[in-house]
This record gives structure tokens, sequence and C-alpha cells, in this order.
């Protein structure tokens, strides 16, 4: 991407550039418009208007813009209307010349379509995406300027007896008008980047119009004069035109840029609100005064504005569609849409014998890159990511962000012979060249990929993920930037459950310590048993919730320690870091064979029953029995702790936060058994790391 070239002392031309038009437009006006001062008068008006060209040809030579193409035709342009200008007022003045039309016209709209051209090329460079939004809003103002235009300039000269000639002359001025109009409205709605040079071309363009409409009127009415007020307008034009080709950002005006925020703002509502109503009011109006004749072309314009804003309302929920869907960060689909996707297509494959591969690939040691660089250079090397994985994949796979700095593909006909070599394209497509972190510093940056299916499918969609899931964990543990495939880890000696169970108790243990000086965990867990037991509940899900209960806050573990043990409260960021810990901890007790069902509750202890929860926004039924419980249990710890940033609640303090949260936050029936429980004396108080009870 090119950068604004760096500022240096010849760089200021621009800002004399305007302050020396300002002094002399004042000059212009200061001298007499009759005697020998006429030819001083002509001169600085000339010069003005010629000196915009010039200016162009230095900005172009000294700062080298791409493309050069739209500038080039844009000072060409500017040439013709200074030669324009000469005529006229040299015609006006010297020669008393108030023939209309004269030569000078000619001159004037025929640079009309030059103008034209380059900003549409310009348009074209700033806008390569499809941006249908904007496209709908600048019509939808073009078209109200139209019908403006046809009430108050074009056809009162319509209905004049003037010569053809002078007829056609007067119409081509509105006429070419609105065109420029057009095409300003798509340039300062459309996307790509605003320097100065673009608010300065967009004001040149903005008073053009503005005084040629004006023009039109007062010839009209009979009552223009040269040198009037809108030769000022006509000046500050030229001077901001020749201001733009003069700064620094006029080489970087036409490069691309990210596309504007297609949601409608309170600002951009109102000013296409007033602009659809403009049509009904005119409507109105002229009935009023009985001038029937307009009223035929102002149904027009209502019918036409009445489409582009049922088009608009359409392009916007098909876009808020879109985005429900898409990552903003790296424009991937979300793991929201990859999970539902998923199913579907496993079944189609299912049914016609294709077969289908998953792919989980994770960033290696991402967490050193952030904690070093910081989370703005974390989130260039995650977009950087996502477009090398995007290039590597086919047209038709399914290719998601699935975590923090996880990604998933969903790839169709890929059998199991080809599944590590798409596995290894992926691996090389990132870390075959190092990623620019900053203007000094660049780095390698590798993944490490896991792999299930290839095979038909067979395994249902849950399995599937836990197999490549299973893959990546293996690949990781094998050095990272590797690539494993989860079929083969099938036939790998099978890890001790006991084992993995206590390995993962040690780690549930470190985040207490991590946390707080108390248990966390195993209260959670046992309180759990108790609350299960209060509902009814089958042993096996007694004994399910208190294992999920125990290790609930195991994906912690990955998670910085400084923000772990931060004294203050967090920051959105890390707040940001800190939602992804279900999802962390799911991946490591889905490692374990059998613990799926553990995995499944410990990644949804963190919804809420209204649906605001993390990481999923699961809703009400939609959230594991489990998981509804250890919620509860999970915040009447936290509430009862003596952590850095919060000290503890007392027991009616807590009661009545619980209840507060019952039916949004909490299951109403689980708060109920808890409160029970605790009425009762069954939920025992928490202890430090010396035995001693915790009070608040």
């Amino acid at each position: 991407m090119a950068k604004t070239p760096r500022q240096r002392p010849g760089d200021r031309a621009w800002l004399y550039y305007v302050m020396g038009g300002s002094a002399t437009t004042l000059v212009y006006y200061a001298v007499p418009a009759e005697g020998d001062w006429l030819v001083v008068r002509i001169v600085l008006y000339c010069l003005i208007s010629a000196s915009a060209v010039p200016a162009i040809a230095v900005g172009l030579a000294r700062y080298r813009p791409v493309p050069r193409l739209p500038w080039l035709i844009i000072g060409a342009s500017q040439l013709v209307y200074a030669v324009a200008d000469a005529s006229f007022y040299t015609a006006h003045y010297i020669f008393e010349v108030t023939t209309f039309p004269f030569v000078a016209d000619i001159f004037y709209i025929a640079h009309y379509p030059a103008v034209v051209a380059g900003l549409l090329l310009l348009i074209e460079r700033r806008s390569p995406r499809r941006d249908v939004p904007n496209l709908l809003d600048a019509s939808l103002l073009a078209v109200v300027a139209a019908m403006l235009s046809w009430l108050f300039l074009i056809e009162p000269r319509v209905r004049t007896d003037s010569p053809p000639l002078v007829t056609a002359a007067s119409l081509a001025y509105p006429v070419l008008d609105l065109a420029l109009f057009a095409v300003a409205l798509r340039l300062m709605l459309g996307s790509g980047r605003r320097p100065t040079s673009f608010f300065l071309l967009a004001y040149n363009l903005l008073a053009f119009m503005a005084a040629d409409s004006i023009y039109v009127l007062q010839q009209l009415g009979g009552t223009y004069g040269a040198g009037n007020f809108l030769d000022a307008i006509w000046l500050s034009g030229n001077i901001a035109l020749g201001a733009a080709g003069l700064h620094p950002s006029m080489a970087v005006l036409g490069e691309p840029g990210p596309a504007k925020e297609q949601s409608l703002g309170p600002s951009r509502i109102a000013a296409l609100t007033a602009a659809a109503l403009v049509a009904p009011t005119m409507l109105l109006v002229q009935h009023g005064r009985g001038a029937f004749h307009d009223i035929p072309v102002i149904a027009a314009a209502c019918a036409v504005l009445f489409l582009l804003t049922i088009a608009r309302l359409v392009v916007m929920v098909v876009e808020q569609r879109r985005l429900a869907v898409t990552d903003v960060l790296t424009g991937l689909c979300t793991r929201r849409y990859f999970e539902a996707h998923l199913p579907q297509a496993m079944a189609r494959c299912e049914r016609a014998g294709r077969p289908l591969a998953v792919f989980i690939i994770d960033i290696d040691h991402f967490k050193s890159i952030n904690d070093r660089y910081g989370h703005p250079v974390g989130d260039r090397v995650l977009v950087e990511t996502a477009t090398r994985l995007r290039r590597a994949v086919r047209e038709g796979d399914v290719l998601a962000r699935y975590g923090g700095e996880e990604f998933a593909l969903l790839a169709l006909d890929v059998d199991r012979a080809a599944v590590t070599g798409m596995a290894e394209r992926l691996r090389a497509a990132v870390g075959g060249m190092p990623v620019e972190l900053s203007t000094a510093d660049r780095a390698w940056v590798t993944v490490s990929v896991g792999a299930a299916g290839g095979d038909g499918v067979g395994r249902s969609p849950q399995q599937l993920i836990a197999d490549a899931d299973r893959a990546l964990y293996a690949a990781k543990a094998m050095g990272r930037d590797r690539v494993a495939l989860g079929d083969e880890l099938e036939h790998a000696p099978a890890v001790d459950r006991a084992a993995a169970l206590q390995y993962l108790h040690a780690v549930a243990e470190r985040v207490d310590r991590l946390l707080s000086n108390q248990p966390h965990g195993r209260p959670v867990g046992r309180w759990a048993r108790l609350v299960c037991q209060r509902l009814g509940a089958a042993e096996a899900t007694c004994a399910d919730a208190e294992l999920a209960g125990r290790l609930h806050d195991i994906g912690k573990i990955v998670l910085p320690e400084s923000i772990l043990a931060k004294p203050t409260a967090l920051s959105e960021a890390e707040w940001a870091l800190m939602r992804q810990h279900p999802d962390h901890g799911y991946r490591l007790i889905r490692a374990v064979a059998g613990m799926g069902e553990i995995a499944e509750i410990v990644r949804e202890h963190h919804e809420r029953l209204d649906g605001t929860g993390y990481p999923r926004g699961l809703a009400g039924t939609e959230i594991r029995f489990e998981a509804r419980v250890i919620a509860v249990c999970d915040a009447w710890a936290t509430m009862r702790s003596d952590r850095p940033y919060q000290s503890p609640l007392n027991t009616e303090e807590a009661l009545r936060q619980l209840r507060d949260g019952s039916g949004g936050q909490f299951d109403p029936q689980v708060v109920d058994a808890f409160v029970e429980l605790v009425e009762q004396g069954r939920i025992d108080e928490l202890t430090t790391g010396s035995g001693r009870p915790l009070r608040a």
C-alpha cells in the first residue's frame, strides 16, 4: 500500500498557493471595472483561473501519483476552462461582446466531459469493489437534483421563445452540471482514502456546480452581470483545484481504501429522508400554484425515489445478513456459520458418496506476537494469515475464522490421499514468506494444521471437528509448524485417561492459584453436584456437572498471566481475550478421549439464558443443563471470592445478585435450588490457601 509522502519544506506550497490566490481574488474585486483598469482585472481573473494547471503539473512531477491519468485529464479540462475564461472576459470587457452563446461557451461546455472522465477514472481506482449502497444513495440524491434542475432551470428555459441555439446552450449547462453532480456524489459517498486533497477537490466540484446553477437562474431572470459575486465562487473553486494538485496527499488520492461502513448513520438517514421528501413537497407546491404541467415529471421522480429506497432497504438487509456470518477483522466466515454449514455439507456428501475434509489451522506462538508488538500488530498478522489462506483454498471451500488465532477450512471432494497435500499447502502458504509487522520489523509466521476426513463421511460433525482439533494439538506437540491427521492418531498408542485427567486437574489447580489465594474449581464442582441432586438429576449428570465444574476455568491457562493476575479491572481488549477461555478449555478437554460431553459443558458455562452470553450466544434450553448449573455456582464463587480488583460480597448481597439475574442471566430453577441450599447451610464457605474461611 502506498504511503503519504513524508512532509518536506516544499510541501507547504499548496498553502502558500491558497493564500496567494485568495489575496489575488481580493485585489481583483478592488480593481475598478472601468477604464484602463479593465485589462488588469482581466489578467488577474485569468491568472487565477489558469494557475490551477501549472499547480497540477507541479504536483504530478513532484509526487508522482498512481494513477496519473485522472490528474492529467482533470488538468487538461482546467486548461480548456482557463481558455474559456480568457475568451469570455476579454470579449466582454474589451470588445463589449455580450452575445450568447459565444465562442467561450464552447470551451466552457467542452471542459465538462473531461472533468467527468477524470473523476470516473479516479472513482474506479478508489473503489474497485462493489459499493452498491453508496451508489444507490448517490443515485437518490442525483434524482432529486435532476428534478429540481428541471423545475427551476431546464423547464423554464424550454418554455421560452429563445432561438434554438440559445436554448440548447442554456440547457447544456444544467444538464452537464447534473452529470458532474452525480459523479461528484459517487466520489464523496464512495470508499477510498480522504486526505486533504480529497476535500479540496470536493470543494472545487461543489463550488462550480453552485455557481453554474446560480448563473443559469440569473440568466433566466435577466440579472446576470459579469464580475458579480459569482466570480468569487468560481475563483475559489479554481484555487481549491490547484491546491489539491499541489498537496502531497494527491499522490494517494487514487489509492483504494477500506469500504465505508454500509450501515445507515443518523446524518445519512436524515439527508436521505429530506431528499426523498423533496419530490412530494414539490408536488404539493406545484399543485398549489396550479402548475399542472410539471406534475408528471415530479410523479416520475417520486416513483424512481420509491424504487431506489426499496432497493436500498433490500441491499441493507442483504448486507446485514452477510455481516452476521462474516468476521469483521479478516473478512472470512464466522465460526457460527462454519458450524451451521458443516452438518448440511456432510449430509449432502453422504447422500452423493463424496468425500470431504476439515482442517483446523492455528498460528504458532501468536501470544508472543501480541505480548511483544501489541494487539494492533497481532490483528495485522491475523489479516495477513487470512489473506494467504484464502489464496491457498479452492473456490467453493468454506474458510472461517474459528477462534482467536484459529482458522477452519471445510473442503469438498478431498479424499484421504489428498488430505496431507492440502494441509501442507495451507501450512506453506502462511509460512512461505515473512509478514511485515511494522515498517522496521518482519517475522516468519507459521501455523500448525490438524486435518480429519477424506474418506466419505460416516461421522458426526462434532466427531469430525474433534478429530481435526485433536490432530492440531498433536501437530503442536510435535514442535509446531507441522501437519497432523486425525485418522492417523486413531492408530497411535492410546493416552492413559487417568493420567490425562490428573494432568487436567493439575492445570485447573494452577489456574486457581493464578486467580486468587483460595480454591475455585473444586467448590464450584462440589456445589454443582449438590444442585443437580437437589433438582433430581441422574447420577451420571451429577458426576458430569461436578467434573465440568472442577475444570470450567481450565482454558484460562493459555491467557497471559498479566491478565489473570491484574490488580485492576480489565480493559475491553483484555476482556475480549478473557471471553475466549471457554473455547480454550473446550479444546483442551476434548483432546482426551471420552471427554467430549464435559468439554461441551465447559464451553457453555458462560452462556446466558437471555442469549447475551459467550462464546456462542446460546439461549434458554440451547444451553446444557449442567452448564446452567455451573453458571450459578461459578457466579457465587466469584462474588464470594477475594480478588485483587474485588472484595468478597456478603451472603445477603450475593443472594440478591443471584435473584436479580434469575431469568436473564441464570436459570430460575437453578437459582431457586441454589438459594435453598445456601439457606440450609449446605453451601460451604470458601477458604484461603491456609484453610481459614474467607469472610466478607
